[in-house]
């Protein structure tokens, strides 16, 4: 994937997937989508703000709740200001 501090951990079907150190909680993750912006909760894998077409979220759905445990650990990481780990994409 590159360098690892950057904030992108996955790219599929043109959907990016990024976290952000200092982020505010709850644990969640921005996903964005040609010219849509979400953000979703890991925990819930709920649409908490922005908006993204209905195959867009069910993608993003999908892919996140095979992944959430690497989310999870993603967000711990961020947390801690450590370089995040790349995460697979839905294939």
């Amino acid at each position: 994937m590159g360098d690892k501090s950057l904030p992108t951990i996955c790219e599929f079907f043109g959907i990016v997937i990024r976290m952000y150190c200092d982020d505010h909680n709850p644990p969640h993750f921005h996903a964005y989508y040609g010219s849509e912006q979400a953000i979703f909760g890991i925990e819930t894998l709920e649409l908490l703000e922005g908006s993204i077409s209905r195959r867009g979220k069910a993608m993003i759905v999908e892919w996140a709740s095979e992944n959430r445990a690497a989310l999870m650990a993603d967000w711990k990481l961020a947390e801690a200001h450590m370089p995040l780990e790349h995460i697979e994409p839905l294939e």
